[in-house]
Parts: structure tokens; sequence; C-alpha cells
């Protein structure tokens, strides 16, 4: 790896670590000096070959760190933690943290830690972590992160019910919780979850 390409590589994880998200061709062109979008290619193109990154074509930010991660794994923004119970305020202080290729969503993927039991009769423990697909739009059923009043977290199966959407814990404990639709926004759909049984 030469020492430009190598300078590449931290800009790509920086940009992950601050942003949750891969910069653009443009932003790395940017970010390295460098005036053409050709040349930052080629040197991707050789990240690539080495290993260190995994591109997906046609996408804005589809870059992916697997260089420290080893085969079969990749490398998702940490985004912070989710209530499993009532909600807390959102989170977003950026870590990394390594997955399973076979959890990579098909959009933009990232991981929250789980706080609260509200859905542990789906399995979905205190402590766990969720990995998440990023969209703005969820079937019924599926279990989401949801944004209320664009201020709190929650981690809930959704329902739409005309003008309302239920948040739906896992747990007899809880009850649903019921919102007009606009105040609730979707961040998110969980699409895998990781567990550690070391004490933390």
């Amino acid at each position: 790896m030469t020492p430009r390409q190598r300078e590449i590589l931290e800009l790509i994880r920086a940009a992950v670590a601050r942003d949750g998200v891969a910069p653009t061709l443009e932003e790395l062109a940017r970010d390295a000096g460098l005036a053409s979008k050709a040349t930052v290619h080629k040197h991707l193109a050789a990240l690539e070959a080495a290993g260190a990154i995994r591109t997906r074509p046609g996408r804005a930010r589809g870059l992916e760190l697997v260089d420290e991660a080893g085969p079969g794994l990749a490398t998702v923004p940490l985004l912070g933690r989710v209530a499993a119970g009532r909600p807390i305020d959102a989170v977003e202080d950026p870590e990394a943290i390594q997955i399973p290729e076979a959890f990579l969503g098909s959009g933009e993927t990232y991981a929250l830690e789980v706080r609260g039991d509200s859905m542990a009769e789906d399995g979905i423990l205190d402590g766990d972590w969720v990995i998440v697909e990023r969209r703005d739009t969820a079937e019924d059923g599926e279990v989401v992160v949801a944004l209320v009043d664009g201020e709190e977290a929650t981690l809930k199966r959704i329902h739409h019910r005309g003008a309302t959407v239920v948040l739906e814990p896992a747990n007899a404990a809880y009850a649903p919780l019921e919102y007009a639709a606009e105040r609730v926004r979707v961040r998110g759909v969980v699409i895998g979850q990781m567990r550690s049984y070391r004490k933390r």
C-alpha cells in the first residue's frame, strides 16, 4: 500500500467515524487534495484489490471498510444506544463495530446498542446490538428504530393505523405507544442482532 493509498484509507475511516457513512468520490478528492475523481478511483481500486475496502457500484457512498475486520466481516458505524423500553434521547456518537458480511443490508447499514427489555419476548435483550438497515419507511410488523417528535429514539414493532402509528413492544409489561403519524419518523429497520456473553 502506497503512502497516498494509506492516506485515502485513513480519510475513509475518519469520515465513517465522524459521519456514520463513507465519503463520496468528490469528498475524498477534496480532502486528499486531488484534482481528479479518476485518480481517487484508481487508488480505491488498489485498496479494494488489497482487501482494505469493498465498493458497491452505483451508490454515491458505496464504500465499506473491511481491512481490520478480516475475511467474512465488515465494519459498520455503531451510532449509539436505543431504548427497548420507554423512549430515551437519541444518541449518535459514532464508533465502529465489526459484523458478519451476511448481516449487511441492501442500503446503508449501522448498529445500535439496545437499552431496556420491552422487546425481550422477541429475543432482543438489554445489551444486545441490533443491525439496522437505514430506511425511512417500514412494513407493518417490522422492528424499527423510530424517532418520536424528532428527539426520542425507541425500538419497537411498527403498525400503521390510518392517521396514527402504533409502536408495539414485545413484553406484556409494556403498553403500546400510539402517536399521530406525523410525530413518528422511521430511522431504519432491524435486519439482525448480535449478543456478547462476556460481562461488560
